[in-house]
């Protein structure tokens, strides 16, 4: 799984190189603090699925990774299977969405909620 960095300024999604394969891309994913609009835990990430996919790998309720393109933007997915997620609203930059399955959604909206120290949150 995806692990991801929360610093006091950004947040960065290392992606696993099957991660990478699945999703064709090549870059792990960071995202500015202040561009988090909002960050909401779900037990069903598949329902915050939107649009087409545009880029990535799709084995419905199974895996999601990648792109998806919908009228407003795009999304940025990484789901397996039915573990719960964290979907964060973005205000600017490449997504407008990421929608990310982790087994440590709570521990990840309270490191968002503060203003600490580089932390790592496992994406499994």
């Amino acid at each position: 799984m995806a692990k991801l960095r929360v610093h006091t300024d950004r947040i960065e999604v290392h992606l696993t190189p099957a991660e990478k394969s699945l999703a064709l891309r090549s870059a792990d994913l960071v995202v500015q603090r202040d561009d988090i609009r909002s960050a909401t835990i779900t037990s069903d990430p598949w329902i915050w699925i939107r649009g087409i996919r545009r880029r990535g790998t799709e084995v419905p309720l199974v895996v999601a990774v990648g792109v998806w393109k919908y009228h407003g933007g795009s999304d940025f997915v990484i789901v397996k299977g039915k573990r719960q997620a964290v979907v964060l609203e973005l205000a600017a930059g490449e997504f407008t969405r990421i929608i990310l399955s982790t087994n440590h959604a709570a521990e990840l909206i309270d490191r968002l909620k503060l203003t600490a120290t580089p932390d790592v949150v496992d994406g499994d």
